[in-house]
């Protein structure tokens, strides 16, 4: 029997010798590794790039998608790990009790409903792909346990082993998505509470023009400012967001017209939190009907922003307000039921064990009303609190829903498949070889009934959802005249459009450089897009800058400052002494004293929470008049250079006493965050939170919390000619070459080649592994 069994084997790799799973004869490569996997029909091969991406080659696309769940577990076990166990709830079980509290955070936010409904939300093949992904992660781990001194490091070090994988673990989690705007509804609720209506307008830009209406029955000063409490473990112990979004994205396409190799150009960089390995994976899929390259999440299937053949996507995030947060009214005499019409429902209570590492397992229940989840009941006030999103609903997996598009060959094809896109809500970007470029607008947007979904309301039945907005009816467009689409999370639908998504976006100062930058007449390259992904020019120091021209101070810190800054270009380079200075100037400083000039101690503490609205308050001092008074320059000027004192001692305090030798680099920094503890980093960081090269900061430390770890930059139809960077590195393995090997060229702007073409593949191969059927 074993002797049949080799001779199988010998047979099979003669076969894919035979099937055109091998490179091109002319060119020679690594030896191959292989692996026997159950579940394979055909061999696979898989050659890793000199940059860890791995390319994979598979007779059909259910040894592909088999394939790619393989090769996932082998680069990313331990963060795929991890991941699945937080989102299910399941960290007590390796992590001891400690652990039940962030477990039934994460369980509260779980999709429960109908799994044949959410299914056929993703398409036709959504469901064997994720079986057979999930059928490849699992063949790994049978792998692994006859080869145990091949499992990752961390299980040991951490004492538990990896658990397997069921297909709907790929789609039940939903707590990576990026959806809004609970957290805002109750931060607006407290900056009402302490400074009126009019505060609002502080804090944050409404987009339209828009003043908040607080809803009948809803008193904003009872929301407890921690209400979301409940949940905030699922998302590491923070609350999962602040005010409107503490992610985006950049991203744009050029028509051939405006560039200067005739062929479109997508490029496109998501912010997202940095960590080490980073969030998405870089893959390559090749089978008959399907091949494409491109970012992902590591535990799914398929790929979100790339290309195939034809057709080249990416994302940035779109300002649907996909949230609500709901307050009951309890029944006096069982809390267990709240208002609702003219009557009295029961929350639905599920009751569940969580199993514990050393310790027997912990009975947690959770409460459900026909919104969501319940956040907190409080008996004594009788009141309840729930969440309700768009993100529990079928089809909400965040990023599953791509694979819809992966095989679009036209525009026709790409934005029929994004009918159906739940989450997160993104604008996705669009440009084929036939030199066509578009934009659709996609995500469950609600329909809500006589209310803006700006704050807390009743849950009594009089603000309810009244289903979604058809997913065509969405903006979108395709080949518009001006040769280009452009989005940095902006606020961009078009005027007279039929319905309201969101009134929360970010400012407009990322896409207003980008626009700049692509109409200033130069013809568009790659590297043109990569040097535009990487761009540090600050708009708002543009336009704050010269307010300080003419100024004079006695006092000498005040009078240095305004030497250093008056002729300083507003772009933030990590070695430049000016964004040393303006940045803790702007952020730390000038803003908190601008608020307090409007508003009380306490509402201007709370307008800052999302950076205060920069707009107001650059047309405010750019027109004292309008808004400081009588002698409103005067009041104007004193607000600057009493600030920008202070700023300066803060960053002598930091930096030193001389001045030329202040750098943003030293102050600012950048850490890839690891759950094991290995970080990567700090690395000096430019950049700011209004430039393309967007770095988000903590104002306390300078350390950089979000900002674009995956970037590429799309040669549409010369699809080598592609570039992309992914830092620290492609891998989860600590030990190996791909870790962080990416790290300085994202530091840099020195991205690698992004090799579609199976010869220029073959000829950059660091690795080969082939698949091969269990015999």
């Amino acid at each position: 029997m074993k002797r049949r069994g080799r001779k199988a084997v010998v047979l099979l790799a003669v076969s894919a010798l035979l099937s055109g799973m091998t490179p091109p004869a002319a060119i020679a490569g690594p030896r191959p590794e292989t692996f026997q996997v159950p579940g394979l029909s055909r061999p696979v091969r898989m050659v890793v790039d000199h940059w860890g991406v791995p390319h994979i080659y598979a007779r059909n696309t259910d040894d592909l998608f088999l394939a790619q769940g393989f090769n996932a577990a082998r680069d990313r076990l331990f963060q795929m790990d991890i991941w699945r166990r937080s989102g299910l709830g399941l960290l007590s079980e390796i992590l001891g009790p400690s652990f039940v509290k962030q477990d039934r955070a994460a369980r509260l936010l779980l999709y429960r409903g109908d799994m044949d409904r959410e299914w056929a939300a993703y398409g036709p093949e959504a469901k064997q792909a994720a079986i057979l992904f999930t059928e490849g992660v699992n063949a790994r781990l049978d792998w692994i346990e006859q080869h145990p001194e091949s499992l990752p490091p961390e299980f040991t070090e951490f004492g538990f082993k990896p658990g397997r994988w069921r297909p709907e673990d790929v789609v039940r989690v939903r707590k990576h998505g990026l959806s809004m705007n609970a957290a805002s509804e109750v931060l607006r609720s407290r900056l009402v509470c302490a400074g009126g209506i009019e505060a609002d307008k502080f804090s944050h830009a409404l987009q339209p023009a828009h003043v908040p209406a607080v809803p009948a029955g809803i008193d904003p000063c009872s929301i407890p400012p921690d209400v979301l409490d409940p949940v905030a473990p699922a998302f590491g112990g923070q609350p999962p967001y602040t005010s409107g979004m503490a992610e985006g994205s950049n991203g744009w396409v050029v028509s051939p017209d405006r560039t200067a190799s005739g062929r479109p150009i997508l490029a496109n960089d998501p912010h997202r939190a940095l960590t080490a390995p980073p969030l998405r994976y870089l893959s390559h899929l090749s089978a008959p009907g399907l091949d494409v390259i491109g970012a992902g999440e590591p535990f799914q299937p398929g790929v979100s922003i790339g290309h195939n053949e034809s057709v080249a996507f990416g994302l940035t995030v779109f300002g649907i307000d996909q949230e609500d947060l709901y307050v009951y009214k309890l029944d006096p005499g069982d809390p267990g039921r709240y208002r609702y019409g003219d009557g009295w429902e029961s929350f639905r209570t599920v009751t569940e064990e969580v199993p514990v590492k050393d310790g027997p397992p912990q009975r947690i229940e959770m409460q459900f009303s026909r919104h969501g989840p319940v956040l907190r009941v409080d008996a004594g006030r009788q009141v309840a609190y729930a969440l309700r999103t768009a993100w529990t609903e079928p089809g909400t997996a965040p990023y599953f829903g791509s694979l819809r598009y992966l095989r679009a060959r036209n525009f026709g094809d790409f934005s029929a498949a994004l009918r159906q896109w739940g989450g997160p809500a993104e604008n996705l970007l669009y440009a084929d070889t036939g030199g066509n470029i578009g934009w659709v607008a996609a995500g469950l947007a609600p329909k809500r009934s006589g209310y803006d979904g700006l704050f807390p309301v009743p849950g009594d039945g009089r603000h309810e959802w009244t289903g979604f907005h058809d997913g065509a009816a969405l903006p979108r467009s395709y080949n518009p005249k001006n040769g280009f689409i452009a989005s940095a999370n902006e606020y961009n639908v078009p005027a007279g459009h039929p319905f309201q998504v969101g009134y929360e976006w970010e400012p407009p100062y990322r896409k207003q450089r980008i626009d700049d930058v692509l109409t200033a007449g130069r013809k568009q390259s790659v590297d043109d897009s990569v040097r535009l992904q990487n761009d540090q020019l600050s708009l708002p120091a543009r336009r704050l800058v010269p307010l300080l021209a003419g100024l004079r101070s006695t006092d000498p810190d005040t009078e240095r400052a305004l030497n250093l800054l008056r002729g300083y270009d507003g772009v933030a380079h990590v070695d430049s002494a000016g964004t040393a200075l303006y940045e803790p100037w702007f952020t730390n400083h000038l803003v908190p004293a601008f608020l307090r000039v409007f508003l009380n101690e306490e509402a201007a503490s709370l307008a800052a929470i999302p950076g205060g609205d920069v707009g107001l308050m650059l047309d405010a001092l750019e027109h004292p008049d309008r808004w400081f008074g009588p002698g409103g320059a005067a009041a104007r000027d004193r607000l600057l250079l009493t600030t920008l004192g202070a700023a300066y001692a803060d960053v002598r305090g930091k930096l030193g006493d001389d001045p030329g030798k202040w750098r943003w680099g030293a102050l600012q920094h950048t850490s890839f965050l690891s759950t094991t503890g290995r970080h990567v980093g700090p690395v000096e960081r430019g950049g700011s939170g209004y430039t393309v090269d967007v770095s988000k900061y903590d104002p306390s430390t300078y350390g950089q919390g979000v900002g674009g770890s995956f970037k590429m930059a799309l040669d549409v139809g010369r699809w080598d000619g592609s570039k992309a960077v992914s830092a620290p590195g492609q891998s989860g393995d600590t030990t190996g070459p791909h870790y962080r090997d990416l790290l300085e060229r994202w530091r840099t702007g020195d991205y690698f080649p992004l090799l579609y073409s199976r010869t220029a593949i073959e000829r950059n191969a660091e690795k080969v592994i082939v698949l091969l059927p269990r015999a």
